[in-house]
């Protein structure tokens, strides 16, 4: 077996080589403007082969006092709004229902007052109130004052990859997509993955392995992995394609992988993307945890759906948050998203995967400051729950399809081995042919598969 090493870049590179696909780019802003990323060449392409032949929320009053911050307004919104922390932790509770009144309503006077108080509440709880109190009260701090450490793009995206393969969830969904794919290319022999969300690539480990293990030998196996560009002198996408083509080799499965740089994947067009007949190989494109980061762009949800429905893939699988932070008003998205992140940080804690806490307290940090502190396009981070998407997906013509036919039983299994003694407090659900994780009864993520209808 022998690797070709094939590398095109982009149309404005040092060695002057043509390109092979669209260049996107983009200004690099300062940290006020999230999440634009710069791509001075977004359509550079790694390929390795392998082969055996050759709304406004209503205005809410507080009022400042030592012995009682919460206002009439507020006190009106926890009527509304039950509290989710236990019971001797209600006073932090009400305090950052507090904060957020005042940092929606510009109380900058109330606003210092409360975040002092919600810091020093917070250091006599323990656990996941207490780590929840401090980034709901940074994460409001900052959109009151803009004070704290700039959030960049590069910086997400390296703690992203960091944390990404040490979060129970993930595997859980990774596996459960990969269970599906896995059946839906029962018996094709050229297969071609579009992965949106390719990261660090492990995802596809299991699956090969599982392609290895197959009666009648594993199918050719073409990866595009897509993902933005981590650092400006250190090729990312280019480091997963060697580590992937190595295991490929040592199971001697003909392997061919292409890294693709996109810094939103509306920037794609399936002409980039070389595909190739359907009748000689068979595609699935999977997104984990990407497409509600188009929400807040008009158009890009619809363009890219409608570019995965061109592809004509035997199937769609996706995995996403389930919560909704999406809401225009922001005292219903910051309950929201509170609700979600403290249960998300108490399943956590009693994982049996070793945890960076100050990773994941870091990367869950920028992502609840950019659900609280942004507004309009700024927002990237917009959940939305399962029959959202359901409804986007049948409007854009696609069919839902079972991710598996013991989907439940084994993501059960694995669950117990990733949660040991914790695994009790967590919840898995078959909703109509999508899987449901959660903790306590409340769903944290769903992972679900579609096909273009006919």
């Amino acid at each position: 077996m022998h690797w070709v090493f094939q590398q095109s870049l982009s149309a404005d590179n040092s060695y002057g080589a043509p390109s092979s696909a669209t260049t996107v780019s983009s200004s690099f802003p300062d940290y006020t403007q999230h999440n634009q990323a710069d791509s001075s060449s977004s359509g550079e392409s790694h390929r390795f082969k392998t082969s055996n032949a050759d709304h406004p929320s209503p205005a809410l009053s507080s009022s400042c006092s030592s012995s009682s911050p919460i206002g009439g307004g507020s006190l009106a919104l926890l009527t509304e709004f039950p509290s989710v922390f236990p019971v001797h932790s209600q006073e932090l509770f009400h305090l950052l229902v507090a904060f957020a009144e005042a940092a929606e309503e510009n109380n900058f006077v109330l606003g210092v007052f409360l975040f002092n108080q919600i810091r020093s509440s917070a250091n006599s709880q323990v656990g996941a109130v207490s780590k929840i109190a401090v980034l709901f009260a940074n994460a409001l701090s900052f959109k009151m004052f803009r004070i704290g450490p700039p959030s960049s793009w590069y910086c997400s995206t390296r703690l992203e990859n960091q944390l990404y393969e040490e979060c129970p969830y993930v595997k859980l969904a990774h596996f459960t997509v990969n269970q599906a794919i896995l059946e839906a290319f029962a018996g094709k022999t050229r297969v071609h993955i579009i992965d949106f969300s390719i990261r660090q690539g492990t995802q596809w480990l299991a699956l090969m392995q599982a392609f290895a293990l197959r009666p009648g030998g594993p199918p050719k196996f073409r990866l595009t992995g897509i993902g933005p560009r981590v650092s400006s002198d250190f090729d990312h996408l280019q480091e997963v394609g060697w580590k992937l083509a190595q295991v490929a080799e040592t199971l001697d499965i003909e392997f061919e992988y292409r890294g693709f740089v996109a810094q939103s994947l509306d920037d794609l067009d399936a002409n980039m993307l070389e595909l190739r007949p359907t009748e000689s190989e068979s595609i699935a494109v999977n997104s984990i945890f990407e497409l509600h980061k188009l929400l807040g762009k008009p158009g890009a949800i619809d363009k890219v759906l409608s570019m995965v429905k061109q592809m004509k893939p035997e199937i769609f699988t996706i995995a996403e948050q389930e919560a909704d932070t999406n809401d225009p008003i922001f005292l219903n998205r910051f309950i929201n998203c509170l609700h979600h992140y403290l249960a998300l940080f108490e399943s956590l804690q009693g994982s049996t995967i070793t945890q960076d806490e100050r990773t994941s307290d870091l990367y869950f940090g920028l992502q609840i400051r950019d659900i609280l502190a942004y507004e309009e396009w700024n927002r990237i981070e917009r959940y939305e729950k399962l029959t959202g998407w359901r409804a986007r997906l049948g409007s854009a013509g696609f069919e839902p399809t079972h991710t598996g036919s013991n989907a439940l039983k084994e993501a059960r299994t694995l669950l117990c081995l990733l949660a040991g003694d914790n695994s009790k407090g967590y919840t898995l659900e078959e909703n109509n042919g999508c899987l449901m994780v959660g903790w306590n009864n409340l769903p944290l993520i769903a992972t679900s598969a579609w096909r273009p209808g006919i």
